[in-house]
């Protein structure tokens, strides 16, 4: 009796969990979140219809009991959750959803959630069917609508204070720019545990406004601070070199490292090396000659995978499982390249003009890690004949030789993935757009593959058919892996740290890795910490 009581203390004194924001949140406007620190408040207050479920990537109800699309796509309907309430007392009703909508798609916002559900000219229609139901129709089909709701935080048509008013586990009660913000428990919130407990556990969540890696660190080791919830992987092992088990990799993550060549007409580089870069056959050389499980053992120490594609592994829904990493072999890289016009002539390769094959890969100094991928993939190409110069530049010199002076051969950066659904890379696949990195912003396809991935994203972008939609980015995959625009090189692995003192904390790969279940959590101790 005595141990079942101190138990339930403990839950009592559910705790205050803090970590740090990387920047000042620029909103606490739901609709209006461009920004990681905003869209972490958005995580820990706003109530959203469904949730992607971060372990299992499935999507599961939240307001919403049920969902029905119709129409072709262009139509989702919603059976909501009676008897709820906003922080603030306000009861929860399908008007709040419609409002939400409204304000969500209202162009002079200029909401980049909005955007994401923009499928066409014309208004969106809202249907008000009764107290919890209620119908979404949008001009066009939009791809994979229902996941989209994830990211919608409900907000009170009726509340004088809309920001304040929420459907999440915590509220926000205190904002100290520059400082600090802070959440505390909403009593209002609806879910109960499987013991039948109101969530959240937590007290309360305070959220440091802290930029400095480096500090943020040396709070989490004296135990200010109880999460971070990303690392790279030399902090991470300074912490995994420790006895408190507070280092952890959830395996590969969305985001990927990777090469490609300039093949923009226009790029002030020698005409023939542009044919180089044009060359199917030498892409695929140059990928065959990099060694990829070094990269990972090497630059990430071990904490990171060879990577296949523009979807990683770790993505269980949209990934091509038939799809496996290049692998090193200098013969077939060269094999390929004497297909493709080039001579071995003792060590140094030339095209079938006799310029020697010689090019520089550029990156941003303030990436280690891509620095020493640059310098490992020089040694690699060396094998086969290729010399590489690497060249390291700030980021803004960087971003302006890529996109708008396109004065560079090649280039190592990567691609953050914040999304599994493949509609997010529609501005890097579409030929047309600024993000086609090797050849932005084409008036026509340059290549017939090229115009093949074209159709296929837009396939893709328009059928309401998961199926179908899942072939046509599979084929994309394919294209991708066969074309090698993209060298891609590794996914590094999603490393948090947790303090052992956090229960029920699983750290994952989908955003946000350490706090995605955070009504779940609690502090064992019920909130002490260091310095108290």
């Amino acid at each position: 009796m005595l141990v079942a009581a101190l138990a339930a203390a403990a839950f009592a004194q559910g705790g205050e969990l803090r970590f740090c924001l990387k920047s000042e949140p620029k909103t606490f406007n739901p609709v209006l979140v461009a920004d990681d620190s905003s869209e972490v408040v958005r995580y820990l207050t706003g109530g959203v219809l469904m949730r992607v479920n971060r372990q299992s990537q499935q999507l599961e109800p939240e307001l919403a009991t049920s969902w029905k699309i119709s129409d072709g796509g262009r139509t989702i309907s919603f059976k909501l959750r009676d008897g709820l309430y906003f922080s603030d007392g306000t009861p929860f009703t399908a008007d709040d959803v419609a409002y939400t909508v409204k304000q969500l798609m209202d162009p002079n916002l200029h909401s980049v959630t909005g955007d994401q559900f923009r499928s066409g000219t014309g208004s969106v229609e809202t249907k008000v069917l009764g107290r919890n139901s209620i119908s979404i129709t949008f001009p066009a089909a939009v791809a994979g609508i229902d996941r989209l709701f994830d990211q919608v935080a409900i907000m009170s048509a009726k509340s004088p204070k809309k920001e304040l008013a929420v459907l999440g586990p915590f509220y926000m009660a205190d904002y100290k720019p520059g400082s600090y913000v802070y959440l505390r428990k909403n009593n209002n919130y609806w879910k109960k545990d499987a013991q039948g407990r109101k969530l959240p556990l937590l007290d309360a969540v305070k959220l440091d406004i802290q930029p400095n890696r480096d500090i943020e660190l040396m709070r989490f080791k004296r135990g200010e601070i109880d999460l971070i919830n990303a690392l790279d992987s030399d902090y991470f092992d300074k912490l995994a070199a420790g006895t408190q088990n507070e280092a952890r990799d959830a395996g590969p993550s969305l985001d990927s490292e990777q090469m490609w060549f300039n093949q923009v007409a226009t790029a002030p580089i020698p005409d023939y090396k542009k044919a180089w870069f044009r060359s199917q056959g030498f892409r695929q050389a140059i990928s065959l000659a990099i060694n990829r499980a070094d990269l990972c053992r090497i630059v990430y120490a071990n904490h990171a995978q060879p990577a296949v594609g523009p979807t990683s592994p770790a993505n269980h829904i949209w990934f091509n499982s038939k799809l496996k990493p290049y692998p090193l072999d200098r013969e077939d890289a060269l094999n390929h390249l004497k297909l493709a016009g080039f001579t071995l002539s003792g060590d140094t390769l030339r095209d079938n003009g006799g310029h020697p094959v010689e090019f520089s890969i550029i990156t941003n100094s303030s990436s280690k890690p891509r620095e020493r991928m640059a310098t490992m993939i020089q040694q690699d190409l060396r094998s086969i004949g290729i010399k590489v110069n690497v060249t390291t530049l700030d980021f803004p010199s960087l971003i302006e030789r890529i996109s708008e002076k396109f004065n560079y051969e090649a280039v190592i950066l990567g691609l953050i993935n914040t999304e599994l659904d493949p509609n997010v890379q529609m501005n890097v696949w579409l030929s047309s757009s600024e993000n086609h990195q090797w050849n932005p912003n084409e008036k026509t396809p340059a290549t017939s593959w090229e115009a093949d991935i074209d159709n296929l994203m837009r396939q893709q972008a328009s059928s309401a058919d998961p199926k179908k939609r899942k072939a046509a980015w599979d084929r994309v995959q394919e294209i991708v892996y066969e074309q090698q625009p993209f060298i891609y090189l590794v996914n590094k692995n999603s490393l948090s740290a947790v303090n052992p003192n956090v229960a029920n904390a699983q750290p994952v790969v989908l955003r946000p890795q350490t706090y995605w279940n955070i009504e779940q959590m609690y502090l064992r101790n019920g909130g002490e910490r260091a310095g108290q």
